[in-house]
């Protein structure tokens, strides 16, 4: 073989290299699993469950507004008490099931700029964590907005890490974006009814 076909050969090789760099997302980049398209014909199945539900299959009724947060699909819904708005938020859950809780509870408290006070349990797991996070600062992991849930030390709330949203990353509380948060903060009310499934 000649060195000009080994060559063009080199170079066809490091350009689809470079372009299929260019071309997949970056997590694609990182080792991640990379979905093709289905075959024509083939229904493409939605991997992550990330979905519009519908609130009769969970709820008597939404009256005071309804909050069905899916662990699964880390996604939370939100349908207001005329059922005239809908949400669906992408969210953090919790890191593991001992730290999941699930079933039917209520917003008890709202609050902007929610300070943070980690719990006895988190400090004995990370006790180089400060006890109190003022609210509206940086480092709060609560973000701009709080919702309290009836369960003690168990919140809806924003968060400055991004990267969180999607993943399992909280020690118990559900996470949302910031913006969404305080979206969610406006319509939500003391009483709304939630659902952890």
């Amino acid at each position: 073989m000649s060195s000009d076909l080994i060559n063009r050969r080199a170079l066809m090789s490091g350009a689809i290299g470079a372009a299929t760099a260019v071309a997949l997302p970056a997590f694609a980049q990182e080792g991640s699993t990379v979905f093709q398209e289905p075959i024509s014909g083939s229904v493409r199945n939605n991997i992550s469950s990330f979905r519009m539900l519908q609130w009769q299959d969970y709820f008597e009724n939404t009256r005071g507004g309804a909050i069905l947060v899916d662990i699964t699909s880390r996604a939370l819904h939100f349908w207001s008490e005329d059922q005239t708005t809908y949400r669906l938020y992408p969210s953090s859950v919790p890191l593991s099931e001992e730290l999941t809780r699930r079933g039917r509870t209520e917003i008890v408290r709202k609050a902007v700029n929610p300070p943070w006070r980690p719990t006895p349990s988190m400090l004995e797991r990370n006790p180089e964590w400060p006890k109190m996070v003022e609210g509206g600062a940086k480092d709060n992991p609560l973000g701009v907005r709080g919702m309290y849930l009836s369960w003690p030390a168990y919140l809806i709330h924003g968060t400055h890490d991004t990267r969180k949203i999607g993943r399992m990353s909280s020690n118990g509380c559900i996470g949302l974006y910031n913006e969404h948060v305080v979206e969610l903060y406006d319509m939500a009310k003391v009483g709304t009814q939630v659902l952890l499934i």
